[in-house]
């Protein structure tokens, strides 16, 4: 019976995959009909109704497959339960009632977040010899203002007039044209699609469309009333700087921007070498409307970036041997819109195939993979997806996000994105900062350049004070021939163009192609960008560890790693006496002098149950002193996951556990060397 249902599982698997795979392509048709402007209402509800009719098809496969095999369901009621039972994780001021998408860790989880970061910091900052900055949270509104997030960040919303309480203008309408469709299953077919392009366009609406509409289909407020008129929201939480109130503010969305304001001062600690990285750990913070899904989506978050700032002409990355074997799971677009199937691919072949656009990239894809496996996370639920061209933003050369698979699906926990010079670009730009590199080269190198003449007087009258500006970026277009000649083409066909938002006619500038040697060549940086999502790896990696004994909800266990593991060793006295306590004491300062965390557990309760106990906080060691170890100096030391003991001298037990610890021993090398002892837990 388990095979045949194996077969059937796997059957159904391949069918998922293929369906999979139109519900993207569908969704990627969606999203450039939607942009088109030659697209009609009509053309876009099919396509819709079509994408729909696809999702419908695959929920009822994924029910049918997941009905095949309950045991291999994630018991979520019973995890919740651990989670908020032991203070994992716990809503926000819950005595007042809590707020939607803030949460606090609790001593466990704070502990293992700490552990993580440590991980991170070792393994990349460290290793990477990387230049680590902490950054304010507190941003300028210039500052996002040049990144874009100001203008991006933006939805509608509309307000309760009674309540206050705000709500996503376009959900709503979407919601209520929904809920019209369900309640009239035997509307007519022309009624029902002239709802469905409303519903299509409540994005693209403006402020007074959208109040007219929510009108139109009844949309009323918790209170009973009307909403109010929509108004711009920006997802960025503003405040203002100083007790004037005139400088504007916002908490950082994310932690990249403090990096790249900073370019040539972390360039010139780095000896201007290039290429180097720059990291930063911190939080960003983003006022979800909608906050949901436990950690995965919230409204204060922690961000680990990683900007690598490399010479766009050469992404080769100096340490891309000691990767290139290494394999990967990866779901480049060219199977998400054909097969549905992900490829088992090493990183070598993949950047030599073009599947991963370059070195750099794809350097950092195999180490988050070896961070991922090195915190513990199940190698078998990771995969890189690699964003359709219909995702991409338009300066960016490839972008892969690690996906983490948990209970809620397939999570994006980690981007990494090759951002071209896009964000030293726009910084330099609107600070006439120059935001560039310099290549020392061992011969002069002959260039193609063009040299410029300009009419002074033709650029004073038109640009005034902002004459030398423009002078300026025809000059630095000017230093390379490639740069200057799609201006050089427009002057002579169009008779004008625009540079840096400056539009130059043909008779402000003369000039002609040439050549010259030069020693070193000057260019703005491309930027690598890994950025991990922390909140959302760790939520995954509670996910990952946790299971339960013999499929007992009662015996619910965290696996984690040793590295990671929030309390390294427990220490339990076999009994209440003062001989065996004073032991217990001594073996629990010990190991907390070599930084060992260490809970100890006194009570009365039987030791199967503080086995257990312990086993629900994750602590992968437990160091029992029983009568024996008052005659002979040894104890048992138990190993979470296979519930073995061995039994060793006291005064080894530190040594050991600091080596499982650090990866310098084995649970299989510790049972060769010490016998392992029979002990009945229940």
């Amino acid at each position: 019976m388990a095979d045949s249902n194996a077969t059937e599982g796997a059957a159904l698997q391949d069918e998922l995959d293929a369906l999979n795979a139109k519900i993207t392509k569908q969704g990627a048709a969606v999203r450039e009909l939607k942009k088109a402007s030659s697209s009609n209402a009509d053309e876009i509800s099919a396509a819709v109704d079509a994408l729909k009719k696809l999702k419908l098809e695959a929920d009822s496969l994924r029910k049918k497959k997941e009905a095949l095999d309950p045991s291999a369901q994630f018991n979520r009621k019973s995890f919740d339960e651990l989670i908020l039972r032991k203070m994992f994780i716990v809503p926000s001021f819950e005595i007042h009632g809590g707020v939607k998408g803030l949460f606090d860790l609790g001593p466990p989880a704070c502990a293992l977040k700490a552990a993580m970061i440590d991980v991170w910091r070792k393994h990349f900052v460290l290793a990477e010899s990387m230049l680590e900055m902490e950054c304010t949270c507190l941003t300028p509104e210039v500052v996002l203002k040049t990144s874009g997030h100001v203008d991006r960040f933006t939805d509608l919303m509309v307000k309760d007039p009674v309540g206050g309480e705000c709500f996503r203008a376009d959900k709503l309408l979407e919601d209520a044209i929904d809920e019209l469709i369900e309640a009239n299953p035997d509307m007519p077919t022309t009624e029902k699609e002239a709802h469905l392009r409303v519903q299509i366009q409540a994005d693209a609406f403006s402020p007074a469309e959208l109040d007219e509409q929510l009108l139109k289909y009844g949309c009323k407020a918790p209170s009973g009333e009307p909403y109010g008129p929509s108004f711009p929201f920006n997802l960025m939480f503003k405040t203002s700087i100083g007790p004037e109130g005139t400088a504007v503010g916002y908490l950082r969305p994310e932690t990249a921007q403090g990096l790249f304001v900073n370019f040539r001062r972390l360039l010139d600690a780095n000896a201007q070498k290039m290429p180097f990285a720059a990291a930063q750990i911190g939080l960003g913070f983003r006022n979800e409307i909608a906050p949901r899904s436990g950690l995965l989506r919230v409204r204060e978050f922690c961000m680990g970036e990683i900007e690598h700032f490399v010479n766009p002409d050469d992404k080769s990355h100096p340490n891309f041997a000691s990767v290139a074997s290494k394999e990967l799971v990866l779901f480049g677009r060219d199977d998400q819109l054909g097969s549905g199937k992900t490829k088992t691919v090493a990183v070598g072949e993949a950047v030599s195939s073009g599947l991963v656009n370059n070195e750099t990239l794809a350097y950092f894809m195999a180490r988050t993979q070896l961070f991922m496996e090195r915190i513990g996370m199940d190698p078998s639920r990771l995969r890189f997806r690699q964003h359709l061209a219909t995702e991409m933003a338009h300066y960016a050369c490839d972008c892969w996000d690690l996906e983490i698979q948990s209970s809620y699906g397939w999570v994006e926990c980690v981007g990494h994105a090759d951002r071209a010079c896009y964000d030293l670009d726009v910084h330099g730009k609107a600070t006439k900062t120059p935001m560039v590199a310099t290549l020392k080269l061992d011969e002069a190198k002959e260039v193609e350049v063009a040299k410029l003449k300009f009419d002074r007087k033709a650029l004073g009258k038109t640009f005034k004070a902002n004459q030398r500006v423009v002078a300026n970026a025809l000059e630095a277009l000017a230093e390379n021939w490639a740069d200057f000649e799609p201006i050089a083409t427009a002057l002579e066909s169009e008779g004008k163009t625009t540079v840096d938002g400056f539009e130059i006619t043909k008779d402000m500038v003369t000039w002609k192609k040439t050549s010259k040697k030069v020693h070193e060549i000057k260019f703005t940086p491309s930027v690598i960008e890994p950025s991990f999502g922390m909140g959302r790896i760790l939520y995954s990696l509670l996910e990952h560890c946790f299971y339960q004994r013999d499929a007992d909800e009662q015996r619910c266990v965290m696996k984690f790693k040793p590295a990671v593991a929030p309390q390294k060793c427990a220490v339990l006295p076999i009994s209440s006496g003062d001989e065996v306590n004073r032991v217990v004491d001594e073996i629990a300062a010990e190991l907390m002098e070599s930084d060992l965390a260490t809970r100890v557990d006194k009570s009365t309760a039987a030791l199967g149950r503080r086995y257990a106990r312990v086993d629900e906080v994750g602590v992968p060691f437990a160091v029992t002193v029983d009568f024996d170890t008052l005659t002979d100096g040894t104890v048992t030391l138990r190993e979470r996951d296979s519930m073995a003991q061995i039994r060793l001298p006291k005064a080894e037990v530190t040594k050991l556990v600091f080596d499982f610890v650090h990866g310098r021993t084995t649970w299989e090398e510790a049972t060769a060397k010490y016998p392992v002892v029979q002990v009945k837990e229940d």
